[in-house]
């Protein structure tokens, strides 16, 4: 079996034209360091736009210590 590793993080990906974060995923911060950018669909605009990694901190990564 596999053993987790925490060198991937969750990154939120806001849109460039709308501002709005719709889409989530994990990226390995060892093999790219650089902010992740992707064409995706949004709904609200009904088109393809560019999505770009958020600095903001989403809550999910820190490892809360056992008492």
């Amino acid at each position: 079996m596999a053993k987790k590793s925490d060198k991937r993080k969750i990154i939120g990906l806001v849109s460039e034209e709308s501002g709005e974060r719709i889409y989530y995923t994990t990226k390995n911060t060892m093999n790219s360091p650089d902010k992740l950018s992707l064409r995706k669909y949004s709904p609200r605009l009904h088109k393809h736009v560019i999505f770009t990694e958020t600095k903001k901190n989403l809550g999910r990564n820190e490892v809360k210590p056992k008492k």
